[in-house]
């Protein structure tokens, strides 16, 4: 098995130590609106996030762990696949993980007007609803960004880190609100770690899906960057370590907050954090200072989490054109800078691309939500071949595998295909369910019929007939 490249070999710089991979870790998984999502579910939301917790989260980590102890290597989840399954399941892999990484950057962007009309407060109200102000800010921002990625992570990683950081200190003082309260003998019913029975039905049902997947998923995503990262095999583990029991804490007590200070039926699921600081702290005097203070980190975790997702959809096609399964253009460094100029300049195109059409008229608006919604599915196609590697993948990787693998996998296997199966049901009031369900369904099944046809052309062009010819150059 071929073993992580080094820099001189690839060309990338390593510039992501420890402390960086822990911080990237809780900014790719803690987003702000999953706590939004949980406390649809009132008191019940503790016991639901342990068990999420406990099925996915846990199986989660050790796939990651074990995986990247035997293959760091810069592509992740991609590396994992392609050898477990060969080029073609690593090839759907990647795309997969591709396809949610370019439209979840483009939903981020789409709501930080709306993340924006928090911080300004009242006043500002009109901002999301208008088309031009929004775009010339998120337009701003992805030339902003694009920039930084052109120079490389010794500037993105400091972007990253300082969205993780704000993303902590954001959900310190979320947390701090119960008892902040408290001290001032508010009308409030506080209760962070209640553990009442949810109710039985298919919302639940729903709900605990997205808690199950789409609130704790990411963990692995911080391994497309290995080649990137200082003694990845170590440190990618030892990051794993540290960040998961602080994005648990930081989701149930979150959570907790949300549902003390926001009636469940007035829940905005874009900003539920923005909105909890106004209604705890309201909006004049001091406590529209702090409001804002809080709702401006929340703003700079947005912006580390769309720089952190676009080094990664960056890097992805950077990895599989190493192994020659996509054009080798996408490989191109940049002669000064070391960092894959194309693939960073095509994937800010398509992410621009996506909330433009967004913004042009409601019937692209609905259609943009079930891409955003259907991105989620991609996500979860990657995470079922990510632990069907040590049930199912190639013999010989599987004995380098630890056989308690298999065992997590199992269940983190069964946690994703639930959520993927319960995903097209939705918790959120829509026209038509049925519709809005065969939505997802098709984007997802297109997709992918897109991906293998692209492949299979490739193959019979003969192009991959040297698979692998530049990777080895790369490693040993």
């Amino acid at each position: 098995m071929a073993q992580a490249s080094s820099s001189a070999e690839h060309g990338l710089h390593r510039q992501l130590s420890l402390r960086d991979l822990v911080i990237s870790q809780v900014l790719c998984v803690v987003g702000a609106g999953w706590v939004g999502v949980a406390a649809g579910l009132g008191k019940a939301e503790t016991l639901l996030w342990i068990g999420a917790m406990v099925l996915f989260c846990l199986p989660m980590a050790a796939s990651v762990i074990g995986l990247n102890r035997v293959m760091p290597l810069e592509g992740g989840l991609y590396v994992w696949a392609h050898r477990a399954f060969g080029n073609l399941g690593g090839f759907l892999t990647a795309w997969n993980i591709w396809f949610y990484g370019i439209a979840v950057t483009a939903a981020i962007l789409y709501q930080i007007p709306t993340e924006l009309a928090y911080l300004i407060g009242p006043s500002a109200a009109w901002l999301p609803e208008n088309r031009a102000a929004a775009l010339i800010i998120v337009g701003a921002l992805v030339v902003a960004l694009t920039l930084a990625e052109l120079r490389g992570l010794e500037i993105g990683k400091w972007i990253h880190n300082a969205g993780g950081v704000a993303m902590m200190i954001a959900f310190a003082a979320l947390i701090c609100l119960g008892p902040w309260a408290m001290l001032r003998h508010n009308p409030l019913n506080w209760t962070p770690l209640a553990l009442a029975i949810p109710p039985h039905d298919l919302r639940t049902l729903a709900l605990f899906g997205q808690m199950l997947f789409g609130a704790l998923c990411g963990l692995e995503y911080i391994a497309i960057l290995a080649g990137e990262s200082k003694a990845p095999e170590r440190t990618i583990t030892q990051s794993v370590w540290f960040a998961s029991p602080i994005i648990c804490a930081m989701f149930i007590l979150g959570t907790g907050s949300v549902v003390a200070f926001v009636p469940r039926g007035e829940i905005n699921l874009i900003a539920p954090i923005p909105q909890t600081f106004r209604m705890a702290l309201g909006n004049v005097g001091i406590g529209n200072l702090l409001a804002t203070a809080a709702i401006l980190l929340v703003e700079i975790r947005l912006l580390g989490a769309v720089s952190l997702l676009m080094t990664g959809v960056s890097r992805l096609p950077l990895a599989v054109g190493w192994d020659e399964l996509i054009p080798t253009w996408f490989t191109r460094l940049h002669p000064r800078w070391k960092t894959p100029a194309n693939s960073i300049l095509c994937a800010s195109v398509l992410i621009f691309l996506l909330v433009l059409m967004a913004n042009v008229g409601v019937h692209a608006q609905e259609a943009f939500q079930v891409l955003s919604n259907a991105s989620l599915t991609h996500y979860e196609v990657a995470y079922v071949a990510m632990f069907a590697i040590p049930l199912a993948g190639a013999a010989g990787l599987r004995k380098k595998l630890p056989a308690w693998l298999k065992w997590t996998s199992v269940v983190g296997l069964g946690s994703t295909v639930f959520s993927l199966l319960i995903s097209a049901y939705p918790f959120v009031d829509v026209v038509n369910p049925m519709a809005y369900a065969a939505k997802i369904v098709c984007t997802l099944v297109v997709s992918n019929l897109v991906a293998y046809c692209f492949y299979m052309a490739r193959m019979r062009a003969g192009v991959t007939s040297s698979v692998g010819h530049l990777r080895t150059k790369h490693e040993d």
